[in-house]
């Protein structure tokens, strides 16, 4: 099973081929207001629009997390009122096919009923201790059992404390400070990280970003990914002073890029010779690519993980977890201080337990692998026979696809990419209905909740936009 998606992973590069020409009469974009039919309904989003005028006014660019604002994508970002599987509806009342899934939480569908019923006791309890509680080892339990790497684990409120503890982990276990990160791959907005980092730094073009001293960054190493002679320099180059190697072990913040055959055992061959780290960044991969994360996936043991999204079920959560002589060394069982008032929160618990228990029964995995390569190839065959010049693969859940001829191994590639067709393709399939990532660097993400049915309207509709531009 691995080996035949980890087939489809490598990546499909698809060339155009001619398509008919079709004239029509131009229309203006600049505002998402075009008389397209959902549902009988003439698209609008005024409502949107006048509350993310007056967000605007409130909030830094009208959002609190960069990638929202629909820089990369142009017009104003869609305002959501509630969601339920596969499927959202805006504030004008507008309903969408789903495929960013919160960021990658909402693997099992949105507002699944049975966590959403474990919620309400849990609520009815408390909504925060600031002390220990049963549901934690539960949790706990669950995670240590499922990843290879977790003998211990330590909960926290995001994916970026997970990474900022860790950091801190790996220094203070290995008494060295370099780290080595690989270009596009995006480990949360701590100082350190936030050098050739992907996802929301790459899509609003910052290099880097300002307020980070150069002190903060001074130890991180980087290298393209899927380089691993270039990563072999570099503890060459560094020999005895690298803590730790940090990656997405399949990149989702650059747009999807899985690993290309022998690169993480390069990675870890390499690690291991010279008395460093490998730590897997599976915030995004954990519990999604299989139930083990990408570590199970690929059959490659890091020493330490993070974790997030999934874990969480839709609530605020991160973890970091490894080896357990590494985890001792954190307080108060050891030396390196962390902590946080809403760690171990009893509604992320409650959430996490309940998602898990899901992604645990038989079929899970091979369900959505089915619905994902359904819809890339899908997506990639119409873009064929359109005239369009694209690539993607998929692993499982998590997918991706670029208006470039491919492959892409890494950032490099990625960023010769089309974005501005892929700004007019997010635009349309807005207007028909489907709600994609913002960026061309971010992967999509499908849930149990998708239906077969949803993978035609969606592919339907992409033959339609492409089409169009």
């Amino acid at each position: 099973m691995a080996g035949a998606a980890a087939a489809v992973a490598s990546g499909i590069s698809i060339r155009p081929v001619a398509a008919p020409k079709i004239s029509r009469a131009p229309r203006s974009r600049s505002v998402v207001r075009a008389a397209v039919s959902i549902d009988e309904k003439a698209y609008t989003v005024q409502k949107s629009e006048e509350i993310f005028n007056a967000a605007k006014e409130l909030m830094p660019g009208g959002v609190n997390s960069p990638v929202r604002a629909f820089k990369s994508v142009g017009g104003q970002p869609i305002v959501f009122d509630s969601v339920k599987g596969s499927h959202m509806w805006d504030v004008d009342g507008n309903e969408y096919i789903d495929y960013v899934g919160s960021w990658g939480p909402a693997i099992i569908g949105h507002a699944d009923d049975k966590v959403n019923a474990a919620l309400i006791e849990t609520l009815k309890k408390g909504t925060s201790f600031g002390a220990p509680c049963a549901l934690e080892n539960v949790l706990a339990q669950m995670v240590i059992s499922a990843v290879p790497s977790i003998e211990m684990v330590r909960f926290v409120n995001s994916g970026t404390e997970a990474c900022m503890g860790a950091l801190r982990l790996v220094r203070a276990f290995t008494g060295r400070e370099k780290i080595l990160k690989f270009e596009g791959c995006y480990h949360g907005h701590a100082d350190s990280f936030l050098v050739k980092a992907g996802s929301g730094v790459a899509t609003l073009g910052l290099p880097d970003s300002p307020g980070v001293p150069k002190g903060a960054t001074v130890g991180t190493l980087t290298a393209p990914y899927n380089d691993a002679d270039a990563v072999k320099k570099l503890f060459e180059d560094n020999k005895g002073e690298i803590a730790a190697v940090f990656l997405e072990p399949v990149v989702g913040n650059a747009g999807f890029i899985p690993p290309q055959p022998a690169f993480l055992n390069a990675l870890r061959e390499v690690t291991k010779q010279d008395g460093a780290l490998l730590v897997f960044d599976e915030v995004m991969t954990g519990f999604r690519l299989a139930y083990g994360g990408a570590q199970e996936y690929f059959g490659i043991t890091p020493d330490v993980t993070t974790l997030g999204k999934i874990i969480g079920g839709g609530l605020p959560v991160g973890a970091y977890g490894g080896r357990k002589d590494i985890m001792e060394m954190v307080a108060p069982a050891g030396p390196m201080y962390q902590a946080g008032t809403l760690s171990g929160n009893p509604l992320a618990m409650t959430a996490g337990i309940h998602t898990l228990k899901r992604l645990m029964e038989p079929g899970t995995y091979e369900y959505l692998d089915k619905v994902t390569g359904e819809l890339v190839r899908g997506i990639l065959d119409v873009g064929a026979k359109t005239g369009h010049e694209m690539c993607g693969g998929h692993i499982r859940g998590m997918f991706g696809f670029f208006f470039a001829g491919g492959p892409v191994h890494n950032f490099d590639d990625a960023k010769k990419s089309d974005t501005a067709k892929f700004g007019r393709f997010h635009r349309g399939m807005l207007e028909e209905g489907v709600y994609l990532a913002p960026s061309q660097f971010e992967a999509g993400f499908t849930s149990l909740a998708h239906t077969t049915q949803d993978i035609e309207k969606t592919v339907e509709a992409a033959e339609k936009v492409l089409r169009w531009i």
